[in-house]
């Protein structure tokens, strides 16, 4: 019996920072908790990246995930705003790999790839998916719809690794 795996998706973002938590069995997906961890614009960005850590590190307590995906930064038009999200994904990245999780990183177009099939699919077609694939799902908002979607991707790509691994070990056997 295959045992069961909890993914979380992270989606960095400064003022908004989306989390999705499936479970996988096997080939069998389902959905856990989805929300959205927010800073507050008028403080300072220490004290908005002191938010976004502990709101990730409670997530993360209550869901007790095993593994996390994030989404890679692209990079803005306005070089700001690029530094700030990287500071955000940083958090991002930092706050399960200080849980013990394995932390893996998607590009934008690896994401929407997985779900839809298609690298360049518009965020309406990716949440229409996510939805079909997680019919049950309560998603409180776009960028937890992207956390989904991250956590779905990661499903794909651990499961095409695993069965590559498989093949490898069946070709030396």
């Amino acid at each position: 019996m295959t045992e069961r795996v909890r993914i979380i998706g992270i989606d960095p973002g400064l003022q908004r920072t989306g989390w999705g938590v499936v479970d996988t069995v096997g080939n069998r997906l389902s959905f856990v908790a989805a929300g959205i961890v927010r800073s507050e614009q008028d403080g300072s960005l220490a004290e908005r990246l002191v938010e976004l850590h502990d709101g990730l590190a409670a997530v993360i307590k209550a869901w007790t995930p095993d593994e996390a995906a994030v989404e890679q930064t692209f990079v803005n038009v306005n070089p700001t705003s690029t530094l700030k999200l990287g500071q955000a994904r940083g958090i991002a990245l930092l706050v399960p790999a200080l849980a013990g999780l394995g932390v893996a990183e998607y590009a934008p177009n690896a994401i929407k790839k997985a779900i839809v099939g298609a690298g360049h699919a518009d965020k309406n077609q990716i949440h229409h998916m996510v939805r079909v694939l997680l019919p049950k799902a309560e998603i409180e908002g776009q960028d937890a719809a992207d956390a989904l979607a991250i956590a779905i991707c990661h499903v794909h790509h651990r499961q095409s690794a695993a069965q590559r691994m498989r093949r490898e070990i069946g070709i030396r056997a």
